[in-house]
């Protein structure tokens, strides 16, 4: 594994090292073999789908929770349902317990999961703040007592 080397970025900005914790925790965080696969989808400007190939794993067996901007996938393996010992000639389809963690970026939520043909899709949607949405601001003569007049979707708001 490549390690990459963050002394540069720290030295050189001022007010990011929440940014470049982030960078040196998603290169901690990935160091996985892989398992289970996953896609990541964007549907649309602000929604987003996490699609992991589950096979084997039922409702009961998978985990997901998120904590503070760290959206964690759990599967735990379960038990042999038949009670009795397989013998088994060839064994391709992993029966192992893991743990996916993905870092959601900030104002990222999700807002459902659904389990269906051995694929878990999350869907996960950004919601801006009001205060974090661009608005225009009409230009012209504004009163001392009125104050300047704000336009929000072609509508004017005092």
């Amino acid at each position: 594994m490549q390690t990459i080397d963050l002394t540069p970025i720290y030295r050189s900005v001022v007010g990011f090292d929440r940014v470049a914790n982030m960078l040196d925790a998603a290169s901690r965080l990935d160091n996985s073999q892989g398992y289970p696969p996953y896609n990541i989808e964007k549907i649309g400007d602000n929604e987003f789908r996490i699609e992991l190939a589950v096979a084997g794993f039922g409702e009961d067996n998978l985990d997901i929770e998120t904590k503070e901007g760290l959206l964690t996938v759990a599967g735990k393996a379960g038990s042999n349902d038949e009670g009795e010992a397989r013998e088994f000639l060839h064994r391709g389809i992993a029966e192992r317990s893991f743990i996916r963690r993905f870092q959601l970026a900030d104002h990222v939520i999700v807002k459902g999961a659904d389990l269906q043909n051995g694929l878990l899709r999350i869907q996960l949607e950004r919601q801006l703040p009001e205060a974090m949405k661009p608005r225009k601001i009409s230009i012209g003569a504004t009163s001392e007592s009125a104050g300047p007049k704000v336009i929000e979707g072609g509508k004017n708001v005092a």
